[in-house]
């Protein structure tokens, strides 16, 4: 009587270890489910018709595969690595890699915090209400303690918690240029263009040689950027519209 078995959904991305090939295809193991057995046909290696599949795969090596076909009646899983886009792939590595330093910064916590709470207790309170353990970090660090309220832990690890998150990851940082020509015609027409240059401690404004000029600025992502960009940008060809002055702007590329 076969038992039961933890077997992934159809379509489902999870990295495969490659066993044993075959001229007909590979056996190889998923470590995310117990290094659970799975097949791996030869026409779904590649797109292309392969001669030797010994050239596309070697045994020993992990590739992120797309599980395509689940029989659950008799524990057989058959994998894809041709049906696994550039961005799939991607997004599982970032994923994996997410998760073993979600890990990694809630051991420090525990250790730090001395609560003598069990890690996968609080693994499993985290992951009700965050996607994962670095997801709650990250957040923690985006946000503060107000991203931990909901977490019914100690006050003392939620603070060793937040902690490590500010000093662990860094909030991500976008950049935005935009050259900007500005004539002025009135006689202080120096002046006029410093007083329409003046942007906000936020904003640098670089000299490019007349009439040119280059006007930066740093944010948090690209949404929250381009509105103060725009903002910024609004300001000056509104004070040159009053003072006599020509205005242009266009994105750097």
């Amino acid at each position: 009587m076969i038992g039961i078995v933890e077997l992934p959904d159809e379509d489902e991305l999870v990295v495969a270890v490659i066993k044993k090939i075959m001229p007909y295809g590979a056996f190889c193991m998923i470590p995310e489910y117990n290094n659970l057995e799975a097949f791996l046909h030869v026409s779904e290696v590649a797109p292309r018709w392969i001669k030797n599949i010994h050239e596309f795969i070697s045994e020993g090596q992990r590739y992120v595969v797309k599980v395509h076909h689940v029989d659950r009646q008799k524990n057989q899983v058959d994998v894809s690595i041709k049906r696994v886009s550039e961005e799939e792939k991607k997004r599982k590595l970032e994923l994996m890699q997410n998760e073993k330093r979600g890990a990694k910064l809630l051991e420090f916590a525990l250790k730090d915090a001395k609560t003598g709470n069990d890690a996968a207790a609080v693994s499993k309170e985290i992951e009700a209400h965050f996607d994962d353990v670095y997801t709650c970090f990250k957040e923690a660090s985006f946000k503060g303690e107000e991203a931990l309220k909901k977490l019914d832990l100690p006050k003392a690890l939620k603070a060793k918690i937040l902690e490590i998150a500010v000093k662990s990851i860094k909030k991500p940082v976008v950049h935005i240029d935009t050259l900007v020509t500005l004539v002025c015609y009135n006689p202080a027409g120096v002046a006029d263009i410093k007083t329409a240059l003046e942007t906000g401690d936020d904003v640098e404004v670089q000299y490019l040689g007349a009439p040119r000029y280059k006007v930066s600025l740093t944010a948090p992502d690209y949404k929250s950027g381009e509105k103060r960009m725009l903002a910024v940008l609004e300001r000056i060809k509104t004070y040159a519209q009053k003072n006599n002055c020509d205005f242009k702007s266009e994105r750097e590329k």
